[in-house]
């Protein structure tokens, strides 16, 4: 019997799950938790479980498909590596839209003369001396370079002139933006680039976590890692366009969805440790975002699943508001659940939650911790006080108060974590539900401490926020349920046939919610979502039947929803997509522009064929690269004239190209 395997790693667990090779049912599933630093052993756990429970050899498993939410939760929670930007023949007011200050965070930026116009034409010569001399100049600690060119898509020689220069100097990897996008718009197909260079080392420790847990146990199959917007593609490939994976455990989830569940209309909420993703099934499959996706505060040129993201999930930090009231928030940050540090570190954790409960006040920071995500040496590149602070971690995880001895130095450790080099250990629902006994995998007891602390804190009037632990907890797991209600509410908004203006506003106007509570006074208010809401993740059957009647709507958990992006991950097919233009700058006179550069024609309809021609080819080869068997070729095309004088006149034309077909299996 041959057999496909899905994996897909979460931030808090990765799971597994057996499909047979007509993708007809689920064979076996498991989880195990994600590891970090070595995510190896979160992944070599999950296969080696799977595989146990089906009863299957590892020469019968024919494919490996991975899904991940490593590279949106990144982006949500403002990590990734260190980047810098080539940026060439941009001027200062390009350079300071669609986010790009933000997303540099004071990273390198290095700017060029060069670049082309809208027609393919080199608008000033590539200063390759000037670009050698800042390359030389850059700081150590540096993962990955990107390169941005003005109208790289019309014409992308100088993109490809200062990646050439750049991997020769550096030996980084280098991510050059007319291969990740051909839409014009300069500045956010820049984004999209450094956000790219950003992610590689994190997903090239995922992929080499798993192909070397392949390796080991004897599965030969190819490894294939899931896109945004659903399709599979090779994990070579992922190496070079981790950017394509935002989104890919979401992408994963909304496959896994319709698979599972089989509803034809209905939103799919996915909660996850670190994010709660939110799509629209219409048909029975997914829509794709046509603007690219948009991950936390970042809108990319990267072709996704019309997926909407917040941070909200099992392991959302909780926070108290200021003001009288007492409110609490969660999110948007991840941090480890206090109960899951103490089941690794229970003598460390146990002994500073009881030494900030024997005192009358409770500390600042009391009941949060800090850990290492490095093994080894210190990570390079630190300044002072960060190296400061990672020799105190060095050993293991602290008590935040003995990690940071001042503000300077939290500041530090800010940083630290942002680049993904130390994470937080704190309160969360996970650990409400501990407490209230709706989930039993961890350290119950140090949930309860934990709460028991944060219970004690006091509002903005003097009062104490809770009189006890399970009191707090319920509060918790009720504000899972408004914020995840909220999310839903606000995609049911912007997906509805009506357009209605400002969803989020509208979501949270006093009307909506007193519909959502059934108010009737002088005024009878009613509110309910008009389809199902198909619930997804570990936590679903805890969280979602609250949210249902919240919603008044049904709420459907289906078989095997735990382990639904690991079902999504094999159900994909391969693709390649390729697009471009052809223009007439001139009367009589039409560019193609070609994947190769720009090529002159005297009639349009020779540089279409030429077009095609180029463009089936290319779409085929990446299909083929990706990983795809055989292929089948799909075409869009648009086609815009004018109509001057009674004639029509040719005015421009995209044709996109989809090459798509089944992965290559492996034969035992």
């Amino acid at each position: 019997m041959t057999v496909l395997l899905g994996v897909d790693t979460g931030g808090t667990y990765t799971d597994a799950a057996l499909l047979d090779e007509g993708e007809t049912r689920v064979l076996a599933r498991a989880k195990a938790l994600t590891s970090r630093p070595d995510l190896s052993i979160g992944v070599g756990a999950a296969i080696d479980a799977v595989l146990a429970q089906a009863g299957v050899a590892p020469s019968q498993v024919a494919l490996v498909s991975l899904s991940t939410t490593l590279a949106t939760n990144a982006l949500v929670e403002g990590q990734g590596g260190r980047a810098a930007l080539l940026a060439i023949g941009f001027d200062e007011g390009d350079l300071g839209r669609d986010g790009l200050p933000e997303a540099l965070r004071g990273d390198p930026l290095i700017r060029l003369r060069g670049g082309h116009d809208h027609g393919g034409n080199e608008v000033a010569p590539l200063d390759m001396a000037g670009l050698e001399t800042a390359l030389r100049a850059l700081p150590e600690g540096l993962t990955g370079l990107a390169v941005a060119a003005r109208f790289a898509t019309r014409n992308p020689a100088h993109e490809i002139a200062a990646r050439d220069l750049a991997r020769r100097v550096t030996g980084l990897p280098v991510t050059c933006s007319h291969e990740l996008s051909s839409a014009l718009g300069g500045p956010r197909r820049a984004l999209t680039a450094l956000l790219n260079a950003r992610l590689i080392g994190l997903i090239d420790r995922l992929v080499a976590a798993c192909e070397g847990h392949l390796r080991a146990v004897g599965i030969r199959a190819p490894l294939m890692v899931v896109r945004g917007d659903g399709a599979l593609m090779a994990a070579a490939v992922a190496h070079e366009k981790p950017i394509e994976t935002i989104l890919s455990g979401p992408a994963a989830s909304a496959a896994g969805a319709a698979w599972l569940a089989r509803e034809p209309l209905a939103l799919v909420s996915d909660i996850g440790g670190t994010t709660t993703d939110i799509c629209l099934l219409r048909d029975g499959r997914p829509m794709i975002d046509p603007e690219g996706a948009r991950v936390g505060p970042w809108r990319t040129m990267v072709e996704a699943v019309a997926m909407r993201t917040w941070g909200l999930g099992g392991d959302s930090e909780v926070h108290l508001l200021p003001g009288l009231t007492g409110d609490l928030n969660l999110g948007p940050r991840r941090v480890v659940p206090v109960s899951l540090l103490a089941r690794d570190h229970g003598a460390m954790v146990h002994r500073a939650l009881d030494a900030a409960l024997a005192q009358d006040r409770v500390p600042e920071d009391a009941g949060r911790f800090v850990l290492p995500l490095w093994a080894g040496a210190l990570p390079p590149g630190l300044d002072a006080r960060e190296s400061a602070v990672a020799a105190r971690l060095a050993a293991g995880p602290l008590p935040y108060a003995q990690a940071v001895l001042s503000r300077p130095e939290g500041t530090a450790l800010n940083r630290l974590v942002a680049r993904g080099q130390a994470m937080i250990s704190a309160v969360t629902p996970t650990d409400a539900a501990h407490v209230l006994h709706l989930q039993a995998d961890f350290d119950g007891e140090a949930a309860q401490k934990a709460l028991a602390l944060f219970a004690r804190r006091p509002t903005g009037a003097g009062d104490r926020l809770a009189p006890d632990a399970p009191a707090l907890a319920r509060r918790i797991l009720d504000r899972v349920t408004e914020q995840t209600a909220l999310a839903l509410l606000e995609a049911a908004f912007a997906e509805d046939s009506r357009p209605w203006a400002e969803p989020e506003k509208l979501a949270r106007h006093a009307l909506a919610q007193a519909g959502l509570d059934g108010h009737a006074g002088l005024v009878r208010t009613s509110l309910a979502l008009n389809l199902p809401v198909v619930a997804l993740g570990a936590s679903a059957r805890t969280h979602y039947p609250a949210v249902g009647l919240r919603l008044g709507t049904r709420v459907a958990i289906p078989d095997h929803a735990e382990v639904a992006n690991a079902v999504g991950a094999v159900v994909g097919r391969v693709a390649g997509s390729v697009e471009a233009t052809v223009t007439s700058p001139a009367p009589g006179a039409f560019v193609a522009h070609l994947p190769s550069g720009p090529q002159r024609f005297a009639d349009p309809d020779e540089a279409l064929a030429a077009l095609t021609q180029a463009l089936d080819a290319e779409a085929t080869t990446r299909a083929r690269a990706a990983g795809a068997d055989e292929v089948e070729l799909r075409h869009a095309l648009d086609r815009r004239e004018a109509e001057i004088e009674g004639q029509r006149v040719f005015v421009e034309a995209r044709l996109r190209v989809t090459a798509q077909g089944r992965a290559r299996l492996a034969r035992a």
